[in-house]
């Protein structure tokens, strides 16, 4: 009687490297984030073209040395955020002895130093606003505050991002592959907000010293 051999086509099939969905829908969207601050950028440069004067004039009142360190800190948001993704690929969630943070900590921190430049910012715009500069008094106010807000929104966005995947995190026994894209997802998404706000920076705040 012959012997008949099982073959089980799922252990001899290759397998198949699937794309990380999370990652690539996270990179599509801030392609068209990008578009959308370089018409920011392009109105700026438009505007300042056509009443020179009155950006002038407008960059005369920014507190300059208050604009560093807000930066500054945004910027420190980057690095811990970035920590953060580190204890994640090592599969830390929490703080541990001889280890350190996890990523639960990292993104805590990451989004207290992003609230703390929403709080900067909120009390740039009082300050403005308190001396007469308002949203539509002239071009130069309508296109600071329409940019320094749009990003402040998206700063806003990231801290609530932060806090859903420290949720996340808290939910589950491990970090999975799931938590780990989560991770990994907000991590472009922050860097991203920050690399617009340098250009902020330097174009509002900088560039007329230079110009």
């Amino acid at each position: 009687m012959g012997t008949v051999t099982s073959l089980n086509p799922a252990s001899s099939a290759p397998r198949v490297h699937r794309p990380n969905t999370v990652a690539i829908g996270t990179i599509v969207w801030l392609g068209s984030e990008v578009m959308f601050f370089a018409g920011l950028f392009a109105i700026f440069f438009t505007l300042r073209a056509m009443a020179p004067e009155q950006f002038a004039a407008g960059h005369d009142v920014l507190n300059i040395p208050f604009a560093v360190i807000n930066t500054l800190i945004l910027v420190s948001s980057s690095v811990t955020c970035q920590l953060g993704v580190m204890a994640a690929e090592r599969g830390q969630r929490f703080r541990i002895k001889g280890k350190g943070w996890g990523t639960v900590e990292w993104y805590y921190l990451s989004a207290v130093l992003g609230s703390i430049f929403m709080g900067g910012q909120v009390w740039e715009y009082a300050t403005l606003v308190s001396e007469g500069y308002v949203l539509n008094l002239n071009a130069y106010t309508s296109v600071f505050f329409m940019s320094t807000g749009f990003h402040g929104l998206h700063v806003l966005g990231g801290i609530l991002a932060f806090f859903v995947v420290i949720a996340r995190l808290y939910a589950v026994k491990k970090m999975g592959q799931r938590e780990m894209q989560s991770a990994m997802a907000i991590s472009y998404y922050w860097h991203f907000v920050d690399v617009v706000w340098v250009g902020l920076f330097f174009v509002i705040y900088l560039l007329p010293f230079i110009a």
